[in-house]
């Protein structure tokens, strides 16, 4: 148990109001605990390390100087929200951090009035606080200050520079604290990082700007329209003696900085000073991802969620996975290596997440056959979808959550030209700790209604490296293929690579008082069930994996709709839309009457815990399903068999 008296200072903050009583010669020392508390937390209950320890000066100071939670700061994505958590009244609570029924992995404004607004997803703090900004304005909240921070990795999705372009348009006082640690996931790609390490401002030319404005102001000088057509005058002055073309600035939007985001006295003495300014702003403040844990900032991609690990040594403590299945995005990036050495138009593209989705593997071997386009989802696909106009086969990875951001494009983009683009969707299902932003539980039903789209989910890694496979061949069109995160259950899972036919599904065993149906990696939780239920309850199940979405097996359904009278239809995706709802409109169009139970996410958001938690909470684990296939299978009071 750690000691009550281990935290000095920190112990003695239940809310930023307290934080502001304090002297600003003691924040150090608050940014010294709270550190250590992140560190002693993280160590034995794992969540997103690296980022948190970098904002954790940040976080001080943006508490102590705006009166939140009136004041109004808006976290991007939310890996870096933890000191945030800790220092607005959840010190206490915080080892619950990402258990089920525990503190939310996230900023949800469900949890605390301090969380602004729910995050997860990466780029939208720019737009979110800026409606905020407005709606201040229009209620005549004229001393409520918002603030969006936002990172390196997150400014280079779209959201961010359509939020950046409506705040130089839109009569608002917003400040965007941009955090620049040169990191993503992985590592930052692309333009604007380059243009993030160059960036070098006079803090004194700032600094007068700000005196002679206010002056201006004072004198009646400047208005609105004025003060626009100056800063347009000075940005281009600016870049004519800096000899550098500030982008923030070339959008109406003062710029501030670089500064040392790791100096909290420094930090606060420049938010004061500008925290009263008029217009849209933009603080670029330098960190480094795990500050303060050497580990961590020697290897920030490892360190970015590093599990459980050793405080004192900085050892991580690794689960001996001998004998273990392997991670299905380990199949997938072995597999893609092996396909893309046999078929020289294979190309890999994913945004920000080559470690994450294994694509790393490709991209060591053969550097100049894939792509991290950075935060950037929709151009992904679009970048995808261009390299096979011209006869390219891109394998687009995309964790299924983050795919939703690029729908339009796989319709725009993909579908309508029938483009031979392999969409992996990883991270398909529910996916544990990360909750409700993070659960890939849409995807089979918000893709389903769009034409030309073959979509497919393999029951084991084998029938991952055959679909993979079979995408892969001539003239296939836009292939979906989803799998879940985590380990599958095969340890000899190098099998062939051999083609599948298009719109099959398998029958894994025959029975005859009821059918259960499947889609994907949850076919073996069922198939356990099922096994189970024959066991106990003397009955006959047969167990369809129907592998296709779309084209739908209708082969295998006429099968099942003729032969039996009950169904159950199991799926790792929600049922509106789903796969269950194809298997009903299948019987329906065809005049089958079975009673069908569809198992899988009701209509509602999953909290976050464990990946076994939730299922059970979802009714689609091992019990889930086994109770079900026993009422199914139990005789009515009327049964006359």
């Amino acid at each position: 148990m750690e000691s009550p008296t281990s935290y000095e200072l920190l112990n003695k903050i239940d809310s930023p109001n307290d934080l502001r009583q304090l002297p600003a010669e003691v924040l150090p020392e608050v940014c010294g605990e709270l550190r250590q508390k992140i560190i002693d937390e993280l160590s034995r209950n794992p969540g997103h390390f690296g980022s948190s320890l970098g904002v954790v000066e940040l976080t001080v100071a943006l508490h102590y100087v705006f009166n939140t939670p009136y004041d109004r700061i808006v976290w991007d994505v939310g890996h870096q929200a933890y000191g945030h958590k800790i220092l607005t009244g959840r010190r206490d609570r915080f080892y619950t951090n990402r258990k089920l029924n525990g503190l939310c992995p996230f900023p949800s404004p469900s949890e605390s009035e301090y969380d602004t607004f729910t995050c997860g997803h990466a780029s939208n703090s720019i737009s979110a606080a800026l409606g905020m900004a407005v709606a201040a304005a229009r209620k005549g909240e004229d001393s409520r200050k918002v603030v969006a921070v936002i990172g390196d990795g997150s400014m280079s999705g779209g959201l961010a520079f359509e939020g950046l372009n409506n705040a130089s348009s839109t009569p608002n006082n917003l400040l965007i604290i941009l955090n620049d640690n040169n990191m993503a996931i992985d590592r930052s790609v692309g333009g604007m990082k380059q243009y993030l390490l160059n960036l070098q401002t006079s803090e004194g030319y700032n600094r007068l700007r700000y005196n002679v404005s206010r002056m201006f102001h004072h004198w009646g000088i400047l208005n609105e329209e004025r003060r626009k057509s100056l800063i347009r005058f000075n940005n281009s002055l600016k870049s004519v003696i800096t000899q550098q073309q500030n982008i923030f600035e070339g959008m109406n939007i003062r710029y501030f900085g670089p500064v040392d985001g790791h100096d909290v006295q420094a930090l606060i003495k420049v938010l004061r000073e500008i925290k009263e300014m008029k217009g849209p702003k933009l603080l670029h403040v330098h960190t480094v991802k795990g500050k303060g844990f050497k580990p961590a900032e020697e290897a920030a991609t490892l360190w970015h969620a590093p599990g459980i690990f050793d405080k004192e040594t900085g050892e991580r403590i690794v689960m001996d996975t001998t004998g273990m299945p392997p991670l299905f995005q380990d199949v997938f990036g072995q597999t893609l290596l092996e396909l893309a050495q046999q078929n020289d138009k294979i190309i890999g593209v994913t945004p920000a997440m080559p470690t994450g989705c294994s694509m790393n593997v490709l991209m060591k071997a053969m550097p100049d056959r894939a792509f991290d386009v950075g935060i950037a989802e929709g151009h992904a696909v679009t970048f995808s979808g261009g390299m096979a106009e011209e006869g390219l086969l891109p394998f687009c990875n995309i964790y299924s959550s983050f795919m939703q951001r690029a729908y339009d494009n796989v319709i725009h983009d993909v579908a309508i030209q029938k483009l031979n683009v392999v969409l992996c969707l990883d991270r398909a299902g529910l996916v544990g700790e990360d909750g409700a932003t993070h659960h890939g539980v849409f995807d089979m039903a918000y893709l389903r209604p769009i034409p030309n789209l073959i979509i497919s989910s393999p029951y084991d890694e084998k029938e991952l490296r055959r679909l993979m496979y079979t995408a892969q061949l001539p003239n296939q069109g836009p292939f979906v293929i989803r799998y879940p995160r985590g380990r599958g259950v095969l340890t000899d899972w190098k099998c062939p690579l051999e083609a599948v036919e298009i719109g099959r599904g398998r029958k894994m065993k025959d029975g005859t008082d009821m059918a259960v149906i499947t889609i994907g990696p949850v076919g073996n939780v069922a198939a356990k069930a099922i096994e189970e239920a024959e066991k106990n309850n003397n009955c006959s199940i047969a167990h369809y994996d129907l592998r296709f979405l779309k084209p739908i097996d209708e082969e295998m359904l006429h099968e099942v709709g003729r032969r039996f009278k009950k169904v159950v239809t199991v799926e790792d995706g929600v049922l509106k839309g789903g796969m269950g709802s194809a298997v009903l409109e299948f019987m329906s169009d065809n005049g089958y009457t079975p009673t069908v139970k569809r198992l899988g996410i009701e209509d509602t958001f999953i909290q976050h815990g464990a990946v076994k938690e939730l299922y059970a909470i979802c009714g689609i684990d091992q019990t889930g399903i086994y109770n079900t296939c026993l009422l199914y299978t139990s005789p009515s009071p009327r049964d006359t068999r």
